[in-house]
């Protein structure tokens, strides 16, 4: 393997898609400021991997076989603080993207943009910065404005345990599906659950209730 030079982004790709993971590679070769130090397709490898080699930058997408990206995404900012997260993905899906941030990701990008795109935003969150992609900027911006202004709501009742553990897979950017199955309910249940939850917290978005849920539950 060639030397890496300590001013080379090290660069960590995750995505279980063999042909992406090659054509990342591919692209990043032809850019002498980024070291490929791995490439792995599943949320175990990416958080084993991420923890072996410590790259500076983890590219990765949100949805894998074993897993959520985002799950890895705040195993791999635990272990390696100094390691930033930045997610390419295909689809532009609110919940996920603040689920990502809360996460400690450093960025959302779409599989869409070109490669001049997905370079500077490796260089930026390298830096330490944050970037989401220009496609959707507006849009979640205008959601965190929105949901800036709720920080001082007061839930009309507190959350059972079982409503906790619904918000906390919320939170973690899964489906009514993907919850169902993990806590063992129907997805019709899971349905009711959160509508009870929405109600508690004077919502009536389960992306406003996972924002308010994380800030109450890290400022216990």
């Amino acid at each position: 393997m060639t030397p890496i030079k300590p001013d080379r982004i090290r660069l960590l790709i995750v995505d279980d898609h063999k042909v992406v993971r090659l054509g990342l590679i591919t692209m990043f070769s032809r850019h002498r400021g980024v070291q490929i130090v791995g490439d792995v397709g599943t949320m175990e490898a990416a958080i084993e991997e991420s923890k072996r080699l410590k790259p500076d930058v983890v590219l990765m997408d949100v949805r894998l076989p074993d897993g959520s990206g985002i799950d890895a995404c705040r195993e791999i900012r635990t272990m390696c603080p100094e390691t930033q997260v930045l997610f390419l993905t295909s689809f532009a899906d609110d919940d996920a993207m603040l689920a990502t941030v809360l996460a400690g990701a450093a960025g959302f990008l779409l599989k869409q943009a070109d490669e001049h795109g997905v370079i500077q935003a490796v260089e930026t969150v390298a830096k330490g910065q944050s970037i989401v992609d220009p496609a959707v900027t507006h849009a979640l911006l205008q959601r965190m404005r929105s949901f800036s202004s709720q920080t001082t709501a007061n839930p009309s009742g507190a959350l059972s345990p079982q409503e906790e553990c619904v918000m906390t897979l919320v939170v973690q950017g899964k489906t009514n599906k993907e919850i169902g199955l993990d806590m063992g309910l129907s997805e019709k249940t899971v349905k009711n659950y959160l509508s009870n939850i929405f109600q508690k917290m004077q919502v009536s978005r389960r992306s406003q209730a996972a924002v308010l849920f994380e800030r109450q539950r890290v400022g216990r």
